[in-house]
């Protein structure tokens, strides 16, 4: 059975906002039962500064740890510059490199110390990077649909980012409802113009959202064109640049039930997944 989306479980954005540690043997574990479950795509971990987020400073202690010989899954990793890019292509068990770029400039500055002529320098660079090396970069639209700080925001600043973007060659962007700010109306039209704009792009949506909007969220991006989307058992993640109240992800089991009462085909394996949602209620307690 092929899947009819493309389902991007996000386990490191959900870590990475977490109040403690998580030990290494136990996010291996988690990992591992997660690349059981056959997602499109793990987002797994980053290449990013310790003191940052100190909760992923032991991703290269991961990756050796993983079980990759009989899973569908491909991996990818989060970096916020070209240094944590040039460690990351490095590993040949990494097929996708994700970099945030905001179209906040205060956003882009908290998440990544560069301002956003500085960061398109860096998505320059890094996907240099990416070719060289057999790597596929991933551009996270961050404050993709509105942000609290602010700057200067309408859909169509989003929308000629991303034509900037695509220009450089770049194939799979995701355009992020960081702060979980984004409304149906405004992910309609983002989505109802790039989806046939950029037919040969694939771009998807990584929502944040509290409990009650994120159907909202994904049938106004579904019925748009939108075929990608992030997510994270039980919902848990969000961004700790953001410095407010994190908003958490798309809980990907709302994302299946969704599918199934909708007569969307995903090709996962349930009881994986079960024993993964299992594992997950352990791993994040308060």
């Amino acid at each position: 059975m092929t899947s009819q989306i493309t389902m991007v479980e996000c386990p490191r954005d959900a870590m990475q906002g977490w109040t403690h540690f998580i030990p290494t043997a136990e996010k291996v574990t988690y990992l591992n039962a997660l690349l059981k479950v056959g997602f499109d795509v793990l987002d797994f971990g980053s290449f990013v500064s310790a003191k940052a987020i100190p909760q992923l400073a032991d991703t290269k202690d991961v990756i050796p740890q993983l079980d990759l010989s009989n899973t569908r899954t491909k991996l990818l990793a989060i970096v916020a510059n070209t240094r944590g890019a040039e460690e990351a292509v490095q590993y040949d068990e990494i097929t996708y490199i994700g970099f945030p770029f905001s179209v906040s400039e205060t956003f882009q500055m908290k998440n990544t110390n560069k301002t956003i002529a500085q960061s398109l320098v860096q998505v320059e660079e890094i996907q240099k990077l990416c070719i060289q090396h057999g790597k596929e970069l991933v551009i996270y639209i961050s404050m993709g649909f509105g942000n609290p700080y602010g700057d200067e925001y309408n859909a169509q600043i989003a929308i000629n980012w991303v034509n900037k973007i695509t220009q450089l060659g770049i194939k799979t962007i995701a355009m992020s409802d960081t702060v979980g700010v984004a409304k149906p109306d405004t992910i309609s039209h983002i989505f109802s113009h790039l989806i046939p704009e950029f037919k040969d792009v694939s771009i998807g949506a990584h929502f944040h959202s509290t409990p009650d909007k994120w159907e909202e969220k994904v049938k106004a991006a579904y019925d748009n064109g939108c075929v990608r989307f992030d997510s994270a058992m039980k919902g848990i993640g969000g961004c700790p640049m953001a410095e407010n109240d994190l908003v958490g992800n798309l809980a990907t089991e709302n994302i299946l039930g969704w599918c199934d009462n909708n007569d969307i085909k995903l090709n996962l394996n349930r009881d994986a997944f079960d024993d993964a949602m299992y594992m997950a209620s352990g791993i994040f307690i308060s």
